[in-house]
């Protein structure tokens, strides 16, 4: 068959943000499609088999909206827009899709559908539980959104909590002090956290108790206002325990409950509280449940294939 032509106008659009260093950005597209795709001034040229001329061109369309923005752009967003057919499902965030953090310079946003609805849920709901695998974005946006509440003063602290599931929860019983007690199990928070605010920010607002990260098991007993409380690795909370965070919540705070049900390392997937409370939840007023996939995964490339292959094999055994 013929080899079609095309051309996207990308008439204002920042020729790096748009091809990528050395081209990255286009060598991508072409790799994943076929189509031979070449930048000259303000038109992406594209030479290619008819039945992925279309995807390539609504992929380049969203390229080219990105690059008008000045927004960031790579290999893997390329990878995100092929899998998405194009359409951009939030590679080109709207004012209210987009995560702004004053006074460090950081702009968040989705990059892919599943991601969009996770955002709009948080902005709309008191309470939201979001399940998927590895990868999808799930802990860092919720970080992002609740160190945007903080900074705007939306709220008066951040609280950040992980079950410490190696330990038990009996961290009396490891050596070193609270800190060195509970740094490997909240780590992650502390990564996110780091990578959203400048870390002097981060250091000064842990001091004054603005953000607090702690162990599931030190929310117990404790209302929680005026709060945005984030519970990370849900899938390892027994039920009692997800009863007890959820009733913590008091006056003008908020939750957000994430997990990975294909993670679970308590004794039997009927423990896990999040299981549970997907069920048990879903219907009320103000609590939203969203799940990603592998298609919203945002990492390495292979993470998304990872997740696919396991998956596959689960589904054949």
């Amino acid at each position: 068959m013929a080899r079609t032509k095309h051309t996207v106008s990308a008439e204002g659009a920042d020729a790096l943000v748009l091809a990528g260093v050395n081209d990255v950005n286009l060598v991508e597209l072409s790799n994943a499609t076929g189509v031979r795709v070449t930048l000259r001034g303000d038109s992406v040229m594209l030479e290619g088999e008819p039945e992925v001329m279309e995807l390539a061109s609504r992929v380049v369309s969203a390229m080219v909206d990105v690059a008008r923005l000045g927004e960031s752009l790579n290999a893997d967003d390329v990878r995100t827009l092929i899998a998405d057919g194009g359409a951009g499902n939030g590679l080109v965030a709207n004012g209210n899709l987009k995560i702004a953090l004053p006074g460090s310079g950081r702009i968040v946003q989705p990059k892919t559908a599943g991601q969009r609805r996770y955002v709009e849920a948080i902005r709309q709901n008191e309470i939201v539980i979001g399940v998927g695998p590895a990868g999808t974005g799930k802990t860092y946006l919720a970080v992002a959104l609740g160190a945007e509440a903080l900074v705007r003063k939306r709220v008066r602290r951040l609280i950040l909590a992980r079950p410490a599931v190696e330990a038990g929860e009996r961290l009396g019983f490891l050596p070193g002090d609270l800190r060195d007690k509970v740094d490997p199990y909240l780590r992650p928070l502390y990564d996110a956290l780091e990578d959203i605010l400048p870390e002097e920010r981060v250091r000064r607002a842990i001091e004054t108790g603005a953000i607090e990260i702690a162990p599931l098991g030190y929310m117990r007993g404790r209302t929680l206002q005026d709060a945005f409380v984030i519970l990370d690795e849900a899938q390892n909370v027994t039920s009692g325990q997800m009863k007890m965070f959820l009733t913590r919540l008091g006056v003008n705070s908020r939750a957000v409950v994430i997990g990975d049900k294909t993670q679970i390392d308590l004794p039997s997937r009927e423990e896990s509280g999040l299981v549970e409370i997907e069920r048990l939840l879903a219907s009320i007023d103000g609590v939203a449940v969203v799940t990603l996939d592998d298609g919203d995964v945002v990492r390495h490339r292979l993470v998304r294939e990872i997740i696919k292959a396991y998956e596959q094999e689960e589904q054949s055994s």
